[in-house]
């Protein structure tokens, strides 16, 4: 009974490094539906199928606590999921709402009116899909006041990532801070709402600049859990850790140990 995370390809990685470390002694399953990544350029209902299938597949593992470390299945998906299709001894939790508690500077149980915060200005870098959901856009709004959001949806980003290429990677961000900075000049703070993005997060803030602060998930994400882990001991679970793809296991193991920098084996889901 680990905790299983979730993530259309191989972006969940950068969460899932930072809650082993954080987490050394809980294990985790990792499933990658790689066979159908990216998820950002696909339709609401699409991804909310997928992810069923996908969180489904986790349950079947023996997993009773699931980490969506996928923005676009957090912001297109997660809602309907609670809402409608978890089963009552199950919870599935996404990755934004501890990147908007650090933003807002209060707790996700905090029903307040919304109130003023530090950031002013902030620059939303994530997928089509996130960006059409406006999910970001609507929870801060929920939560703080005067907060002007400008997303750019940047194409390309996840598949090169996904496919190696670095350089292009690169490239493409470069290219989608200069499409965000003609929208808004003065950014005071940046989201990396897709978690493929952290593995980029040096080449946004070059291309940002260091005055801007940009805010990635992995690191809030690890103590989010590790915080409900304390208030739900019941969820940490027990056995062995493993790796799971609908894609190609030899493929997207050698992208795995690429990424992370240690050997990782995925088997087929």
């Amino acid at each position: 009974m680990a905790i299983g995370i979730f993530d259309s390809g191989l972006g969940g990685l950068t969460v899932l490094d930072a809650v082993q470390k954080r987490l050394p002694d809980v294990p985790f399953v990792y499933l990658a539906d790689s066979a159908h990544a990216p998820y950002g350029v696909r339709t609401a209902d699409d991804i909310f199928e997928l992810t069923c299938a996908a969180v489904a597949r986790l349950f079947e593992a023996g997993c009773s606590l699931v980490i969506l470390a996928c923005n676009t299945a957090s912001a297109a998906a997660l809602r309907r999921m609670q809402e409608s299709w978890v089963p009552p001894d199950k919870r599935v939790l996404g990755v934004f709402v501890p990147l908007i508690e650090a933003m807002t500077e209060r707790q996700w149980g905090d029903n307040s009116p919304p109130r003023e915060v530090n950031v002013k200005h902030v620059a939303l870098f994530a997928t089509p899909a996130t960006v059409a959901s406006r999910a970001f856009q609507r929870e801060l709004a929920f939560r703080a006041i005067g907060v002007d959001v400008e997303a750019q949806a940047c194409g390309g980003v996840v598949d090169a990532i996904e496919e190696g290429d670095m350089i292009l990677a690169e490239a493409l961000v470069r290219s989608h801070v200069d499409a965000l900075r003609r929208k808004m000049p003065t950014p005071d703070a940046a989201i990396l709402g897709c978690t493929h993005y952290p593995l980029m997060q040096q080449q946004f803030q070059k291309a940002l600049g260091d005055e801007v602060r940009v805010f990635s998930q992995a690191n809030l994400v690890a103590e989010s859990l590790a915080d409900y882990l304390v208030r739900h001991p019941e969820m940490a679970g027990f056995g062995e850790s493993a790796f799971l793809t609908t894609g190609d296991p030899h493929r997207v193991g050698d992208r795995a140990t690429q990424f992370l920098r240690r050997q990782i084996t995925f088997q087929s889901a």
